[in-house]
């Protein structure tokens, strides 16, 4: 394994466009900066094509090395790294689409459709209480619990029609009273 000498050395040679020393630095470096692309892009054919693409932007940006006064290692893993980030995020879409965002909306009502709903809920509320209690009972378990009408009759012992009734008129007072 070559040391951080060794590869502070080749850095500086593929600075001046030589070839061999890409070569030997590829041959000693590649199985690291190899694992630094796998690890972050998960997938062995990406972080082939990203492995030579570090060596491509090694090739162009090694003369800045010596300015960056780190070790020789550490700046290629830097290389490497940043340059699988970028991979990355480009695999991300910029923006969701209109679909997607959809789904993600609240769906709940807003305050103030939470306060006309509370106060339409006391106006019920109250024109309820104008019923005869059996009466409001079977509008309750018809439109809040879902009882049919079959039901509704067996639950308050009177004949199908009966309980036909009943919710009718009940709808139409309350009817009455809500416009009010």
């Amino acid at each position: 394994m070559a040391t951080d000498a060794d590869i502070a050395v080749l850095i500086g040679k593929v600075a001046l466009r030589d070839r061999a020393a890409l070569s030997a630095l590829y041959s000693a470096i590649a199985p690291k900066l190899f694992s630094v692309c796998l690890r972050i892009l998960k997938d062995r054919s990406d972080a082939e094509d990203a492995l030579q693409e570090v060596f491509v932007k090694i090739w162009q940006r090694a003369d800045r090395f010596a300015a960056t006064g780190i070790s020789p290692i550490g700046w290629l893993v830097a290389v490497a790294r940043n340059h699988s980030i970028d991979v990355l995020r480009a695999r991300k879409p910029v923006s969701d689409s209109i679909e997607e965002s959809f789904d993600i909306a609240d769906s709940a009502p807003g305050p103030e459709a939470e306060t006309v709903m509370k106060g339409e809920g006391k106006r019920i509320d109250r024109c309820m209480e104008e019923l005869e209690s059996d009466r409001a009972m079977a509008v309750r378990s018809a439109y809040v619990e879902g009882l049919s009408y079959q039901e509704l009759a067996e639950r308050h012992g009177v004949p199908l029609n009966t309980m036909r009734t009943w919710l009718r008129r009940s709808l139409m007072k309350l009817k009455e009273c809500l416009d009010r």
